[in-house]
């Protein structure tokens, strides 16, 4: 039999990140970098933070992830809430229902809730935000739901017996107990759908929504063979991505530590 070490193991691991993570990163890079001549320059980042229309573009772009992440937010909770403290057998059957969509070609499910929207108010382009809240949430729905559902289903039922043996009513015991308990699912959900809600721009497409969000500026920029520019905001997008993995990486790890020190 043969045997590998472990650096041997890592070995397709390294290739693929090389390959698919670190390489296209470098492009991105350099093309961010220089201008049509290739040489350096920082005005690509220069122009993008003064000039108005792309910054409204990123702040529309963040006020919609924000609609999104919280109407998402507020639908998946009491679903996941009510699911994981069931005494249902097949429960998890009834979680699969809300899942499924996850299944299902997006381009189908985005096409289905047009369709509804169109018998329902016939013509699309007259509330074009409010539909294009309503398809996100459609599509990132379960993405929300899932960590939610998993989280609650782990928390210790000990803790709530507990608060109510030392008086607390359930409207207490949920927000002194199971809410702090359940935020790195909140964390999790927030951080699965905020992000990717930025860059689908699939979506306003289909639902006749005219504005620009982060994703349809970078494609206009590639489809314009203006790779320099379209590189340029990819490294905007990308430095947003680690913030925000940051600071909820931060705020997970302090609920942890306020947990565990009031345990």
């Amino acid at each position: 039999m043969f045997k590998f070490s472990r650096k041997q193991l890592c070995i397709p691991y390294a290739l693929f990140l090389i390959l698919f993570v670190i390489a296209p990163l470098l492009v991105i890079l350099y093309y961010a970098f220089t201008n049509g001549e290739g040489n350096f320059t920082m005005s690509n980042f220069v122009g993008f933070f003064t000039d108005s229309n792309t910054i409204g573009t990123l702040f529309y772009s963040m006020f919609l992830s924000l609609v999104t992440t919280a109407v998402c937010l507020l639908i998946a909770y009491p679903l996941a809430y009510i699911l994981a403290n069931s005494k249902l057998k097949r429960k998890s059957v009834l979680l699969m229902i809300f899942i499924m969509p996850m299944w299902i070609n997006f381009t189908l499910r985005i096409t289905a809730i047009k369709e509804i929207l169109t018998a329902i108010e016939g013509n699309l382009a007259y509330y074009p935000f409010l539909n294009t809240v309503i398809g996100m949430t459609y599509d990132f729905l379960p993405f929300m739901i899932l960590p939610l559902y998993t989280t609650l289903e782990k928390i210790d039922k000990s803790f709530v017996e507990a608060s109510y043996d030392l008086g607390a009513n359930p409207g207490k015991t949920f927000v002194r107990v199971t809410l702090p308990l359940s935020l790195p699912g909140i964390i999790s959900g927030i951080t699965m759908v905020f992000l990717p809600v930025m860059t689908n721009y699939v979506v306003l497409d289909m639902l006749y929504n005219s504005t620009y969000i982060m994703g349809s500026l970078i494609g206009s920029y590639f489809n314009s063979y203006d790779w320099n520019n379209g590189s340029m905001i990819s490294i905007v997008l990308l430095g947003i991505i680690i913030l925000v993995t940051v600071f909820t990486n931060r705020l997970g790890n302090g609920v942890g530590e306020s947990r565990g020190a009031n345990l």
